[in-house]
């Protein structure tokens, strides 16, 4: 969907900032807006899923057992326990890079 930003016409008039749509798209819009309407009014009818149940299908299922996790946690890489060198730097005053004069 393009957007108008905001311009001034040859008279004078301002024309604020805008959405405009492409050629057919409010009919398009309406008819799936029907159809979703549709959908939602004739899908919700009043009939229940599931009557005549017989009592041998009102028992639950027998529960699989759980499997057992295959990995230990935490989980430690090779050389966790000895940490590395920090670098350390090598000299201890600041320098000071030249900067372009571009006027920023």
């Amino acid at each position: 969907m393009p957007v108008i930003e905001q311009y001034v016409k040859s008279d004078g008039t301002v024309v604020r900032k805008h959405f405009r749509l492409p050629a057919g798209a409010r009919r398009e819009t309406a008819i799936l807006g029907a159809i979703v309407a549709g959908v939602f009014i004739l899908g919700n009818g009043n009939t229940t899923a599931g009557t005549g149940i017989q009592q041998e299908q009102l028992r639950l299922p027998r529960q699989q057992p759980q499997p057992q996790p295959a990995v230990v946690y935490p989980i430690k890489r090779p050389g966790w326990d000895r940490p590395a060198v920090q670098p350390t730097p090598t000299v201890s005053y600041p320098i000071v890079f030249p900067r372009p004069r571009s006027g920023r």
